[in-house]
């Protein structure tokens, strides 16, 4: 859920960064990228945050990680840019069509049921699994899963 969260909330915030600023961004000038860069950086502090809660309630129940956990800021680095890109890319979209910012919500919702959030991607069928990794949060989430679960989780690797 962990990287679910960071991915919907950098995209929903950063969508309407640039029109809610647009005061600042006309008095001052600036790289515009830096706005919505900025909100995707709140929203990893606040994945940080609940991650930390995630290592202390590991601790509380005794969950000791494994080795896979070495791999996790890797997986995280990767959960920063895979949400910098589509945020940067929904912001422009944003300023340019004023309507879009309501179709936001629908998009951050049909994520969340495309995406492995409540199931394992292993449910998948063979033949739709390459259609299906082509959703940046899939690897990203599956990873995560294989990293805190100490490599109970498959990692489903695309060959």
């Amino acid at each position: 859920m962990l990287p679910w969260t960071f991915f919907s909330s950098a995209l929903s915030e950063a969508s309407n960064s640039l029109v809610n600023n647009a005061n600042l961004i006309s008095k001052v000038y600036f790289p515009r990228h830096i706005v919505p860069a900025a909100t995707v950086v709140v929203a990893f502090v606040d994945f940080l945050i609940a991650f930390s809660m995630l290592i202390l309630l590991m601790a509380w129940y005794h969950y000791p990680p494994g080795w896979q956990m070495l791999v996790l800021p890797a997986f995280t680095v990767v959960a920063f840019l895979a949400s910098m890109g589509p945020a940067l890319w929904i912001t422009a979209l944003n300023v340019k069509y004023r309507d879009f910012r309501y179709l936001i919500p629908f998009i951050v919702q049909f994520g969340l049921y495309v995406s492995p959030v409540g199931f394992s991607s292993s449910v998948i069928p063979k033949e739709w699994r390459f259609l299906y990794s082509l959703n940046p949060t899939v690897g990203i989430i599956d990873g995560f899963r294989w990293c805190i679960l100490g490599g109970q989780s498959p990692l489903y690797l695309q060959a």
